[in-house]
């Protein structure tokens, strides 16, 4: 055999083992399909329910809407309400500035040199409490209150101290001058009140600090 007849050859078994091993990767591609078709075939015959099971399946997700409807209900109901109940909340929280800015006009009116004692100056402060009287009237037929501060004991929800005063005559924490009115409208804040609340003179506090020292060392000596 010459070297013509052994390359042939050996280009033929080539040819032959390509054959093959397309062949090997043809099939074992045939084979991953059909045993994918048959776990997918399978699991859809798992997901297959009896009627009655649809049936308590239909009931649940029908269960589970209607609850949802009801929710959606209850919370439409509860906006609209609060809608009604507190509409004005914005335009009154705003208008509190009107308020405010009376009260600061008579004060500068009231401290002028030039007009104090004068029969205008008792007109016009006149004029302001009736503007002052009649807004707090409105405010109080829409459900807005003022907050009582003075003498009233320091509550933060509804008070902001802004200063402590000396005061011997009080208790500490009680309200004892209003820096800014406050209002509630129905059960909701406004605005704080801005108070100054009494507290103990510095002289008391101190003594009082030395009587409880005294106190501990008697214990500690006692215990000893």
């Amino acid at each position: 055999m010459d070297k013509e007849e052994i390359k042939k050859d050996i280009n033929n078994s080539k040819t032959e083992d390509d054959k093959l091993d397309a062949q090997t990767v043809e099939n074992d591609v045939k084979a991953q399909k059909k045993e994918d078709n048959n776990t997918e075939t399978k699991n859809n015959d798992d997901e297959k329910l009896t009627p009655e099971q649809e049936l308590e399946k239909l009931k649940d997700k029908l269960a589970r809407t209607f609850a949802e409807m009801e929710n959606q209900r209850r919370r439409f109901e509860k906006e609209k309400e609060d809608a009604y109940e507190y509409g004005g909340y914005s335009f009154a929280k705003e208008a509190l500035n009107l308020l405010d800015n009376l009260e600061r006009s008579k004060a500068v009116l009231e401290n002028d040199d030039k007009l104090k004692d004068t029969e205008a100056l008792k007109k016009i402060t006149e004029h302001l409490d009736i503007i002052n009287s009649d807004m707090i009237s409105i405010f109080k037929k829409n459900n807005i209150e003022m907050i009582k501060s003075i003498n009233e004991k320091l509550d933060p929800n509804i008070h902001q101290a802004m200063m402590e005063v000396e005061d011997e005559s009080k208790e500490p924490g009680t309200i004892v001058q209003e820096i800014q009115k406050g209002f509630m409208m129905k059960d909701r804040l406004l605005r704080p009140s801005l108070v100054g609340v009494s507290k103990k003179k510095v002289k008391e506090v101190e003594q009082e600090e030395q009587k409880e020292e005294v106190k501990e060392d008697h214990k500690d000596e006692k215990n000893q």
